[in-house]
């Protein structure tokens, strides 16, 4: 299982943790996103925050006259025409199936980001994370302490 970090306008985000966006579309990175893989968001906007995660599902991969084909059959995707846009014009795209989103009871904001890990800036669309990399670590800590005092 791979872990990612993507970055999200706020609208989007709001639309994948309230379930309405079931795919989250990406355009190709030189690394593919695969079943089970987790998938952390960074919400970008004022929000500056990370706000939750989901695990992968199905990913279609292929060009992005190729992956909105393929989403258009799918009913109820929660990708409209914005989302389309951009992945227009790239060589490559992926859509992404959003499962089991998670909203983390506390956001990380950026400036705590910053001061536990001085380097930190959030990827322009995605990166893969190493699993021993401290932005993971921070995230497991932060949300095991907050499930504590629930």
């Amino acid at each position: 299982m791979a872990i990612y970090l993507f970055s999200i306008k706020p609208v989007y985000a709001y639309r994948v943790f309230t379930g309405v966006k079931k795919y989250e579309l990406r355009r190709y990175m030189g690394f593919e996103v695969r079943r089970g893989d987790r998938i952390i968001l960074y919400v970008s906007g004022r929000v500056k925050s990370l706000m939750g995660e989901f695990t992968a599902g199905r990913v279609i991969t292929g060009s992005p006259e190729e992956v909105w084909r393929k989403l258009s059959r799918i009913h109820d995707s929660g990708v409209g025409e914005g989302d389309f846009k951009y992945i227009k014009g790239s060589r490559q795209a992926m859509a992404i199936e959003v499962l089991n989103p998670i909203v983390y009871p506390t956001p990380i904001d950026i400036e705590t980001l910053r001061r536990i890990l001085p380097d930190f800036n959030p990827p322009l669309s995605m990166r893969m994370l190493d699993e021993n990399d401290p932005l993971i670590k921070l995230i497991i800590r932060r949300i095991e302490e907050q499930l504590e005092k629930l």
